[in-house]
């Protein structure tokens, strides 16, 4: 018997790559409504009803409705928006944290999948505040740069703009008003009391994303330092999804894009005695989105996360 799975929000970026992915599979059955039916209220909870596995791909009070049209509770779903990824009920979708996070995953019938820049933040902090090196109250900064595939299919068609500004052409900051919408799920998954600087940017290439987190040596605990910090990448992240690389740069170079169109995810440790960089980079579609809401669908249903990833 194959697994029933329907995806609320199809037609985003995320919710066209996740579907995209499973029409590959033999052991899921997509279920989908017509143009007609999604505008239905009734059509869209009977769906969410008669599935095994909902993904939400959807704006956050959207995500919230369809939340609440789920009476069924053996229902599991997997919501890609920001509604729920700081709430203690819904399991994290980031199984390689740490063991209890899979195990949480695994048992949950909620699971909130990370937001795209929120992952690298979490991955390369949360290892050294959950280490007792990191103190949780560090004054941080992060920089975070994607490709403009991030921005779904209202930036994506601005860029392919034939007659496009020429400020298109360089990369942009945003989230200037530090008010971005993962700064919560941040900081309260990667265990930090303060909110970091986060200076997000998008560029002009499709997919592809490098999340850096700055730290002096003096900031880290005891005697910690760069190496002390390998150390606990190097154990965390064995693979296959998420992996620590010893040296990743490219004569010098990190590239942003390295990792489109892979759901993998590298840590990396650069910098010097006293200034460290921490650096993870993968694609914002892919562990950044799509490829981690498939990773954990693999986990619900006790199949090998990394079963039919692109790494």
């Amino acid at each position: 018997m194959t697994t029933k799975v329907f995806i609320d929000g199809r037609a985003g970026t995320t919710g066209l790559r996740i579907w995209d992915r499973l029409l590959k599979r033999t052991d899921i059955t997509l279920l989908s409504l017509s143009e007609e039916e999604r505008k239905n209220p009734e059509k869209r909870r009977e769906m969410l009803n008669s599935c095994d596995i909902a993904f939400l791909c959807l704006p956050d009070d959207a995500s919230r409705e369809a939340v609440s049209m789920i009476e069924n509770p053996d229902v599991a779903v997997l919501d890609t928006s920001t509604a729920h990824r700081t709430l203690d009920d819904w399991a994290y979708g980031f199984p390689e944290l740490a063991p209890e996070f899979f195990g949480k995953i695994a048992a949950s019938k909620r699971i909130a999948v990370p937001g795209c820049h929120a992952s690298g933040f979490i991955a390369l902090v949360r290892p050294l505040v959950a280490a007792g090196i990191l103190p949780p109250d560090t004054p941080l900064a992060c920089h975070s740069i994607t490709g403009y595939s991030g921005g779904g299919k209202k930036m994506i068609a601005e860029y392919r703009e034939e007659n496009r500004s020429e400020l298109f052409d360089a990369p942009r900051q945003y989230g200037l008003s530090q008010r971005h919408k993962h700064l919560p799920e941040m900081v309260k998954i990667a265990g930090c009391r303060v909110a970091p600087v986060f200076c997000p940017i998008v560029a002009d290439f499709y997919s592809g994303m490098e999340v850096t987190v700055p730290i002096f040596r003096e900031y880290l605990s005891g005697s910690a330092d760069a190496e002390a910090i390998r150390g606990i990448y190097r154990r965390l992240y064995t693979g296959p999804i998420v992996t620590f690389a010893d040296k990743a740069d490219e004569n010098g170079l990190l590239a942003a894009n390295a990792f489109s169109g892979r759901d993998s995810m590298q840590i990396t440790v650069e910098g010097n005695e006293d200034r460290i960089l921490l650096v993870a980079r993968y694609d914002n579609l892919g562990k950044g989105a799509s490829g981690a809401a498939v990773e954990c669908m693999n986990i619900v249903m006790k199949k090998d996360p990394a079963f039919g990833l692109d790494l």
